[in-house]
């Protein structure tokens, strides 16, 4: 056999096109167990075998061997488009003849084994390229030696550089990989961990109620409606001294019980009625000095009891733990721009002093009344943006709130007195009690036993007593004697009666004496 082996890489790869079968090898060989071939299919590898007459896809026949210049690898079937083919040579290392001491030399069998032994050369050159080594380029040596296996250890190079070691530990890495996700998040938000470290001690403290961080992040919406110009202006009045007294009466665990009959969502719809302009106005004339001298006792101090248990101590409990993934992106949302303005507009000296006034220790137990989960829910539903427009307007008229609130028990008696339902109140009834039921469209008095239509009276009618059952006109109710007569004066307008003698009478002394009928 003599062959030329050219200057050639005795491996090839093709990505096969649909219904392809045959594949050039353009490198020589000696026999066709000397080819070996591999199918890449999604990723996955197969090794393929070598048939005299191949049946599948997985199968191969060889053409060429002992020829220069290479030959063909035939499939048993038609390739799928975009599977990838490696063709390689793979001589066995290896020497099967040997050259008689005296006699006859066979030179062709000298050229077929210095062809091997290139063609064994190119083989392991061809290995060495897929192999790890240092750069040329390297100025120290290397090494590369491999250490003894370490079950579950990551190789690497050693802290001196010059050798290799097994030592991170795999399950580290997965654990890693495992919060990838986390890592890429806090990369995003460096800067915001620069300045969280820089206050490291508040940190601690915080998350020391790391619980309630987590419920205020949920509440991030309102939050940044509380940090609006309008909203600081409207917590700078509620900061003053007074306000602070008016909250300190509200905070008490009767007012707050009261509260929570507030927030039920009727009364929630009736507030937003109330904050209306027109309404705003009609309270206006109402909160004046006569008018609410006119009101009378309308309640009890029981209406600061309706505003619901804001709270208990448990507040602080609701913070959260700082540590969780869920924090770290409530605190991005709490790094935000807009939440970073809301909080720069609180630390102004004006809203700081009202903050110190909040933090008395009796401001401070009613804050924590407010906090409880009831109470949360009710200021969740009271945070909406129409129910905030509402209490802004409200805050328009906090001279008048204040005067309401000092006759907060007249506003509970009425507010007990005189109800709006669709059907008739059966319970807290007290006679004298008002209701007007939207279904008949009717204002009713509860007379003690039973609720009475209260309609209108246009006839101007009198009773003579008490004991009269039956009312009537005036001039209906008193009887002329003889020669007295009555004249009705103003038809329509603002009658008159004329009560007269005839004539006959004008000469003597007389008297009228009136009777009623009965």
């Amino acid at each position: 056999m003599t062959i030329q082996i050219n200057d050639t890489s005795p491996r090839v790869q093709y990505t096969a096109a649909n219904t392809q079968s045959s594949f050039t090898i353009p490198f020589e060989f000696f026999a066709v167990t000397d080819i070996k071939a591999i199918k890449t299919s999604s990723g996955s590898d197969s090794n393929l075998t070598y048939s005299t007459n191949p049946q599948n896809v997985n199968q191969f026949s060889v053409s060429g061997a002992g020829s220069t210049g290479g030959g063909t690898l035939t499939l048993g079937a038609n390739s799928t488009n975009g599977d990838i083919y490696t063709i390689y040579r793979e001589l066995p290392i290896a020497r099967t003849t040997d050259f008689p001491a005296s006699g006859q030399f066979s030179v062709e069998t000298l050229n077929t084994e210095l062809d091997k032994i290139v063609a064994m050369m190119q083989q392991n050159e061809d290995n060495l390229k897929f192999s790890p080594k240092a750069a040329a380029s390297t100025a120290n040596t290397y090494n590369l030696t491999f250490p003894n296996l370490v079950a579950n250890k990551i190789l690497s190079v050693n802290s001196s550089g010059n050798a290799l070691e097994f030592s991170q530990s795999i399950t580290d890495v997965a654990a890693v990989a495992a919060i990838a996700g986390n890592i890429t998040t806090c990369a995003n938000i460096a800067a915001n961990i620069t300045t969280c470290a820089g206050i490291s001690a508040n940190i601690t403290t915080v998350a020391g109620i790391s619980g309630n961080v987590t419920t205020v992040a949920g509440k991030s919406t309102e939050i940044g409606r509380l940090g609006t110009t309008d909203a600081v202006a409207d917590m700078a009045i509620l900061g003053t001294s007074a306000i602070v007294t008016d909250m300190n009466l509200l905070g008490t665990s009767a007012n707050v019980t009261a509260m929570g009959l507030l927030g039920v969502s009727d009364i929630i719809s009736d507030m937003n009625t109330l904050a209306t302009s027109a309404i705003i106005a009609d309270m206006d004339l109402l909160a004046t000095s006569a008018n609410v001298t006119a009101m009378g006792l309308l309640g009890t101090s029981a209406l600061v009891t309706s505003m619901g248990l804001l709270g208990t101590s448990a507040v602080i409990t609701d913070m959260g733990i700082l540590g969780t993934n869920a924090i770290v992106a409530d605190m991005a949302i709490l790094g935000s721009n807009d939440v970073i303005a809301d909080m720069n507009t609180l630390a102004t000296s004006a809203i700081v002093a009202d903050m110190e006034i909040l933090a008395t220790t009796d401001v401070v137990n009613d804050m924590n009344i407010l906090a409880t989960s009831a109470n949360v829910t009710i200021m969740n539903t009271l945070g909406t943006s129409a129910n905030v427009t509402a209490m802004s307007n409200c805050s328009g008229s906090i001279t008048n709130v204040n005067t309401v609130a000092s006759n907060i028990a007249s506003v509970n008696s009425f507010a007990n007195q005189y109800r709006i339902a669709s059907s008739d109140p059966s319970s807290s009834l007290n006679a004298g009690d008002l209701c007007y039921n939207t279904t008949s469209n009717q204002l009713k008095y509860y007379n003690g036993s039973a609720w009475v239509v209260i309609s209108a009276d246009t006839d101007s009618l009198v009773k003579v007593s008490s004991n009269d059952t039956t009312a009537g006109y005036l001039n209906g109710k008193l009887i002329a004697g003889t020669n007295v007569s009555f004249t009705e004066n103003n038809n329509g307008g603002n009658e008159t009666l004329t009560i007269a003698a005839d004539s006959s009478l004008a000469t003597k002394g007389f008297c009228i004496a009136l009777a009623v009928a009965l």
